[in-house]
């Protein structure tokens, strides 16, 4: 198989030298592609910046390109996607962005900066409506544990993807993830608390099934 995975966070220009992130480290989209392409598949790694690739193992004999803001990503989706068969969307793209300035913002003496934000484009849902009935969309959602479940079942319905993985909040920081995947047809998978490289050779697994 083709597979198109994203990784790691966006950053959203303020001015010609600030940025909006987040704190995504693009380890479990790193690890995808590792064992995806462990798994003999062709692999393309969408990255974000500052998110790394080790240097070894199945992730370094991926294709890799690097994306910065959300627009970047955008760009690179309406690419390289339609050459895949499947696309893991992994990566945490911003909500929301400042809206587009010139130059470089200047600190004002003890005056509060006001900035106005403006929403994103929903990505992965916009490549679930125009993919092929060939092709199949696996999404993430990160969520506050007691809504996990509830959050994740609506953006499945929501977005159109085939399948999503649904992450506690505290992933973000951890070694291991205690992911619950569902699929349109109604399928609860939950594999239990695993290292992420174990739960991405899990998914791939599942996938090619």
């Amino acid at each position: 198989m083709r597979i198109l995975i994203t990784a790691g966070p966006t950053r959203e220009p303020i001015d010609a030298v600030r940025y909006l992130s987040n704190r995504s480290s693009g380890r479990m989209g790193v690890a995808l592609a590792g064992a995806a392409a462990e798994a003999g598949h062709e692999v393309t790694l969408l990255l974000g910046a500052g998110a790394s690739v080790e240097a070894e193992g199945g992730a370094a004999r991926c294709r890799v390109i690097r994306f910065e803001s959300t627009a970047d990503l955008e760009s690179l989706l309406a690419e390289h996607f339609p050459g895949h068969d499947v696309l893991i969307m992994a990566a945490a793209v911003a909500d929301y962005r400042p809206r587009p300035t010139t130059g470089k913002i200047e600190r004002s003496r003890g005056e509060p900066l006001d900035l106005r934000l403006e929403p994103t484009p929903d990505l992965v849902a916009a490549v679930a409506a125009e993919k092929r009935s060939d092709q199949r969309v696996i999404a993430f959602a990160l969520e506050e544990p007691e809504r996990l479940e509830t959050r994740a079942a609506e953006k499945l319905r929501k977005k159109k993807v085939d399948a999503i993985v649904a992450n506690p909040l505290r992933t973000m920081d951890a070694g291991t993830v205690e992911a619950v995947l569902l699929t349109t047809d109604g399928r609860r998978l939950a594999p239990g608390p695993l290292a992420k490289d174990d739960f991405a050779r899990w998914l791939i697994a599942w996938l090619c099934r």
